[in-house]
């Protein structure tokens, strides 16, 4: 189950491209990356690395959440469903 929900991550998830905030991040990294040594560039570039994939990783959950609940409510539609069918079929 997790190869497919990933899969449909992957298919439905849109990254923010071109966004203000993108632009802004993009633009205050080149400044800073700009004013720092070797070392210290090295680590901000781990340090954005990091705060990418907790991002990634919050998106996914987030995603895996909503689709765990899409099915949640479907099966109990489903099951209500199914119970208001064989109500009617026994009258």
């Amino acid at each position: 189950m997790e190869k497919i929900t990933y899969q449909l991550y992957q298919e439905f998830y849109q990254p923010a491209k071109n966004t203000p905030e993108s632009r802004r991040i993009e633009q205050n990294h080149r400044t800073l990356i700009g004013r720092l040594g070797k070392a210290e560039r090295n680590l901000v570039l781990r340090i954005i690395d990091d705060k990418d994939m907790l991002i990634e990783h919050s998106s996914y959950n987030a995603f895996t959440c909503g689709f765990r609940l899409a099915m949640r409510l479907a099966t109990e539609i489903n099951e209500k469903d199914g119970q208001s069918t064989e109500a009617n079929s026994a009258e």
